[in-house]
């Protein structure tokens, strides 16, 4: 799924604790922001692999939201919205379309790469691709609640994974035909972080 979903995934979240604990919601919510969008950071080295983990994440989130449960604390909260954020994100990549440069053709069988059995998941293609408007549908139906739920620099953030994302869904299958011409000008000693799938 597109990074503005994940990131509003991890925010909705989080968002219940602006209620149920709100001295430490702004943390919650930077944390489940910052753990949504973490694994994706390996976009240009080893993408769905480098950082992504799903099956450690959760495992080192359930101790955590206990942890924070028993000393709420700033620090433990964001640090279990962080894990339970990037938990989320890894799950919800096995549950989009496969690693591949046009994942509505579902010729990849690469959704995220297991560390622990040292494979990789195959997609489950719910939401068939990112970019798709299955994935666009999910942004919304999380987002439009959030503008109203949330205030201050957490709603600009949703405003903006709202516009991002919907435009990224309009020119998604554009940006996948002109990708190869676009990244076959780069230079020689930044190749290696072009992923596979971008190169002509």
């Amino acid at each position: 799924m597109m990074l503005p979903t994940h990131a509003v995934v991890g925010l909705a979240l989080a968002a219940p604790l602006t209620v149920i604990a709100p001295d430490v919601s702004t943390a919650a919510l930077t944390g489940a922001l910052l753990g949504s969008v973490f694994p994706d950071l390996d976009l240009y080295s080893g993408h769905r692999r480098t950082l992504h983990y799903p099956v450690i994440y959760p495992l080192l989130a359930a101790p955590a939201v206990i942890a924070a449960a028993v000393v709420t604390t700033p620090l433990a909260v964001g640090l279990a919205a962080f894990l339970v954020g990037a938990a989320v994100h890894c799950r919800m990549d096995r549950y989009g379309g496969g690693l591949e440069l046009r994942p509505w053709e579902g010729t990849s069988e690469r959704a995220v790469y297991d560390h622990v059995r040292g494979r990789w998941r195959r997609p489950k293609r719910w939401i068939k691709y990112d970019g798709s408007p299955g994935d666009l549908l999910l942004l919304a139906s999380l987002g439009v609640p959030l503008l109203i739920v949330l205030d201050g620099p957490f709603r600009l953030i949703v405003a903006a994974c709202l516009v991002v994302g919907t435009t990224y869904v309009v020119l998604r299958r554009r940006l996948a035909a002109i990708a190869p011409t676009v990244f076959a000008y780069v230079p020689d000693r930044l190749a290696q972080y072009v992923p596979e799938r971008y190169r002509p």
